[in-house]
């Protein structure tokens, strides 16, 4: 984590990129395990296979968990004023997601000065699978 200072931002200042390692069977298990997702459409391939699906996949929320990260790399998460997304696409296994975040506003509320980011998530061949935005209180 960084001390990021208000005033060194500028509109299209980006964020230190975070990628992950490939997606495997293993990191999706321990995601069911510590989040309590235990859907088996991410975990077990005869169930993903019956619903149409050629394997299993990512939660979306680890997608956003990974976005979470990119965020608490950059700032304290206590900086955190706001922090959304939509799910746009299938992280499938072997995916590697690069999470990017840049700045698109500065601006003052409730008396602190804030950046809002842009945020994605996105697999080796650039297609998108998380966007969002979030808010970020700095000194």
């Amino acid at each position: 984590m960084q001390s990021i200072q208000f005033e060194q931002l500028t509109e299209g200042s980006e964020l230190p990129p975070f990628v992950t390692a490939p997606l495997s069977r293993l990191t999706l298990a321990l995601y069911a395990g510590a989040s309590g997702d235990h859907n088996p459409i991410h975990v077990d391939l005869d169930f993903a296979r019956k619903a149409g699906m050629p394997d299993v996949f990512a939660h979306g929320m680890l997608s956003m968990a990974w976005l979470g990260r990119l965020l608490t790399l950059w700032v304290d998460q206590r900086q955190l004023r706001q922090f959304g997304v939509r799910f746009v696409g299938i992280t499938q296994l072997g995916h590697v997601i690069a999470c990017t975040g840049r700045v698109v506003e500065k601006f003052e509320a409730e008396g602190e000065k804030r950046v809002k980011i842009e945020l994605q998530t996105a697999n080796q061949y650039g297609e998108p699978r998380v966007v969002g935005d979030a808010v970020v209180a700095l000194q």
